[in-house]
């Protein structure tokens, strides 16, 4: 439609509403207007801070805000679709993105018992305080009590249409999807988060010969044991057949029945072998290194060796028969048990992120503490049918095992993320082509982990209770193989006879991030943050501070520069970060003067920014408490700039971290009231048996 002209919104308002106000009063000093002008006054300050908020400027958002409800005339405003309670609502959805939490939530609290219990809003208030308040307190989470339920199956066959057959093991990747070994139908099979098949390997010319068990090289590379076919393959990231490693016989370097494989931490690769009783060991190309666990004077041999997992330089080995786990070192000395006794028959081993070991116990799914031994039950199940011999944890937390027996596989969740859902934010909804509209919103589970794989029928927007007309998917924030960054470079004293030091960090940010990213911003922080001038392919110039107010000193100020270089990202690529050069001597005097750690932490971490730190300097003292936290908090690492392996793994780690923010598009049907309206929008997430929801609205541009 032809817009004309944009008449200011509160003029617009005072046309349409003054015949209605109250006949003015008058006394012998004074005029008093009608109260119907101060929900005029605070209608537009609303809207203000409505637009403010979905160009991501929460200050200005919060300030009109506040002056909606210094306009308000007792707890009720005139305008039906304004009141006291939204106004609340809206202010503690600024404050949470603009980090200050303890503020938002008292916000929401307010708005809560105004709205009252019966009302659906104050539901939805309530799951955003009990989400935001969990994730502030000491003790969020009770880890050692977790169980997990089922909350769906990914079946082989559904009539008479076969994805899979036996799957023998399982492989997550980052966006979610997971790779299937079908021993039954010798191929590996590619799954979505909602188990449709997006893609299918058979492997070379000659086909897998039943493939077994997966795992991932520190390359990316995949390896996949083939049991009957005495080898192992080495596939590429994307499941395209490269080389066998190995040929079937007794001797050294051959195999026989290999099963589970692992990786350590220097790439090597160990392969269960069953038919020969022992395990192999093999450089990333597949050259033979040794073998061990047969029988000799240290070790009574293998019965039915079976999972296998290494780290900390220590292989560990479960025995099927024997019901146990052994120990041994890289170079397959025999060191002892971890545990015995309790298992029934383990069949797969692997390491999670926390660093506990997952035990695939044929029906049950067990964790162990590799330092302690102390296990404890994850799931168990009773029919006779079930036989999980391989599981892990896939990119959104759920834990994914292979039913050998069942012929699916099986989906599993903790118990209080599954009755708590997940946590949906609509973070911007775009409304200047209306009635066409943009909506971008975050997934993420109760722990800011990132929901990542989600696709169309995932999603669910409507207005009003009505579903949208043509809602389409446009883009996935995990898909983007790029970043954006600002960079923060630490101006203290200590950094003063550091600028060749810097530059040199400058320039490997530079070199890593060609063809990965794009550099938004470079801020000295100095007394007062400044944005440096750079061009595109020479960033070490901003090594030497150019403004004044960059100058190195003791009084330089962290905070202000992280919260500009964080601002700088706000509308920037879903996969985005801040990478802090520092001396590692500590954050200086004035470090939390104006925004705490906390709210420095919650700034970042609600607007899916992570924080990296690198520490220059051959010998760098320690990083603080302060810096680890900020990293721990948003997903960020710490790294030294003269490591061997240089700034390049970090720039690898911004592109390939996944992201739950999700852009979808729709039609509107609402009517605009000549652009006055507030519209409203909700979105709903569903995948299997969990999902979230988000309400707002926007207002649509005045014609």
């Amino acid at each position: 439609m032809k817009r004309l002209y944009r008449p200011s919104f509160f003029f617009v308002l005072i046309a349409i509403l003054l015949p209605h106000a109250g006949v003015l009063a008058q006394d012998d000093s004074a005029v008093i207007f009608s109260s119907d002008i101060d929900a005029l006054h605070a209608a537009e300050s609303f809207r203000i801070g409505v637009e403010a908020y979905n160009r991501n400027s929460f200050n200005e958002a919060i300030f009109a805000f506040e002056q909606a409800l210094s306009w308000r005339v007792g707890e009720r405003l005139i305008v039906d679709w304004l009141n006291k309670e939204r106004i609340l609502n809206w202010l503690g959805r600024a404050y949470y993105r603009s980090g200050m939490e303890n503020i938002a939530l008292r916000q929401w609290q307010s708005a809560a018992a105004i709205y009252g219990p019966s009302s659906p809003d104050t539901v939805l208030i309530n799951s955003w305080i009990e989400r935001v308040g969990s994730r502030r307190s000491f003790f969020p989470y009770a880890n050692d009590s977790t169980r997990y339920v089922e909350i769906g199956r990914f079946p082989g066959s559904v009539d008479d249409v076969v994805s899979f057959s036996q799957p023998s093991s399982v492989l997550p990747e980052n966006d979610g999807s997971l790779w299937v070994a079908a021993y039954g139908s010798n191929e590996i099979v590619r799954l979505d988060v909602n188990g449709i098949v997006r893609s299918r390997e058979r492997g070379p010319l000659v086909g897998f010969d039943r493939p077994f068990a997966l795992a991932r090289g520190l390359d990316d590379r995949i390896y996949i044991s083939e049991f009957r076919g005495g080898r192992v393959s080495i596939l590429s990231p994307d499941g395209k057949w490269l080389a066998h490693i190995g040929s079937k016989g007794i001797n050294s370097g051959q195999l026989s029945g290999p099963a589970s494989l692992t990786i350590d931490d220097e790439g090597y690769l160990y392969v269960v072998e069953f038919g020969n009783r022992r395990v192999s060991k093999f450089d990333p190309d597949g050259a033979f290194i040794n073998m061990f666990g047969v029988k000799s004077a240290e070790f009574t041999g293998f019965l039915a060796p079976a999972g296998i997992a290494a780290r900390g330089g220590i292989v560990y080995v479960a025995d099927s028969i024997a019901k146990c786990i052994y120990t041994f070192d890289s170079d397959g000395l025999y060191l002892g048990v971890l545990r015995s006794g309790e298992l029934e028959y383990p069949e797969n081993l692997r390491f999670l992120s926390d660093g506990s070991l997952l035990v695939v116990d044929t029906k049950r799914l067990l964790i162990i503490n590799p330092d302690t031994g102390v296990t404890r039950v994850l799931y168990a199940v009773g029919s006779s049918r079930i036989r999980f011999i391989d599981g892990s944890v896939d990119a959104n937390g759920a834990l994914v095992a292979a039913d050998f027996n069942s012929d699916e596989v099986t989906v599993l969740a903790p118990v209080d993320d599954v009755a708590s859902g997940f946590f949906v934010s609509i973070d911007r909804v775009i409304s200047e082509d209306f009635p066409e509209l943009t909506v971008e919103l975050r997934v993420e589970d109760n722990r800011r982990n990132p929901i990542v794989g989600l696709a169309e029928g995932n999603f669910f927007i409507s207005e009003m209770g009505a579903p949208v007309q043509n809602q389409t998917f446009i883009a996935a924030g995990n898909a983007a193989t790029s970043a954006d960054i600002t960079i923060l470079l630490e101006r203290s004293t200590w950094t003063a006879n550091m600028r060749d030091t810097f530059a040199a960090a400058l320039r490997d940010i530079n070199t890593a991030m060609e063809g990965t990213g794009n550099v938004v911003s470079i801020i000295s922080a100095g007394e007062q943050p400044v944005r440096e001038r750079f061009s595109g392919n020479n960033l070490a110039a901003a090594a030497q501070p150019a403004a004044a107010a960059a100058a190195y000193t003791p009084r330089w100020r962290f905070d202000l520069g992280l919260r500009l270089a964080a601002t700088d990202l706000l509308s920037m690529s879903p996969k985005r970060a801040i990478i802090f050069i520092s001396s590692g001597r500590g954050l200086g005097e004035l470090t939390f003067e104006q925004y705490s750690l906390n709210e420095l932490a919650a700034y970042m971490a609600n607007n899916g920014i992570v924080f990296h730190t690198i520490l220059a300097g051959e010998n760098p003292a320690p990083v603080s408490g302060e810096i680890r936290y900020l990293c721990n908090e948003t997903g960020g690492s710490i790294i030294r700039l003269y490591q061997p392996e240089g700034i390049a793994p970090l720039i690898k780690k911004l592109v390939s971290e996944p992201s739950g923010c999700y852009i979808l598009r729709y039609t509107s049907a609402l009517s605009t009231n000549f652009g006055r309206a507030f519209l409203p929008v909700e979105a709903e997430v569903y995948l299997l048996e969990r999902s979230g929801r988000d309400a707002v609205g926007y207002f649509p541009p005045l014609e």
